[in-house]
């Protein structure tokens, strides 16, 4: 079922996203959010409404807020994206790629080195546990 309304208060995409109204203001305020004013009240449109969206996947796939901000003005250059946008989205998603294939490294490394630390020291306390023994 898809969404016909037209507007959105603050509280509302605050529900449906699950985020606080502070994070809703914090993009508002740097850029990635333009609700109209009706008032003191915030009214979202629907593109407000995908924008958080594609806001909170950005972020879910390790994309800064500058980033995000780049993409949504390269979009509002055109009606339906353009060929700038989506080598700029390529490039973004083969830097991120790399970073994780770092991460993924370290985390390896790290836990090997965990389990040679875990291992000395497991043999360390045996052999301390054996002098014990033997000293009795």
């Amino acid at each position: 079922m898809t969404d016909k309304k037209v507007s959105y208060s603050i509280s509302e995409l605050a529900s449906e996203f699950d985020v606080t109204t502070r994070s809703i203001r914090f993009y508002e305020d740097q850029g990635l959010l333009q609700p109209i004013r009706r008032g003191q009240t915030r009214v979202y449109s629907r593109q407000d409404r995908v924008r958080m969206k594609l806001i909170l996947r950005g972020k879910r796939l390790g994309f800064s807020l500058a980033e995000i901000r780049e993409l949504f003005s390269l979009w509002d250059e055109t009606l339906t994206g353009s060929e700038k946008q989506l080598n700029l989205l390529l490039e973004i998603i083969h830097q991120k790629r790399s970073e994780l294939e770092q991460q993924l490294k370290d985390i390896t490394m790290i836990q090997l080195e965990l389990d040679n630390a875990e291992t000395r020291c497991s043999n360390a306390l045996a052999e301390l546990n054996t002098q014990k023994q033997q000293a009795r």
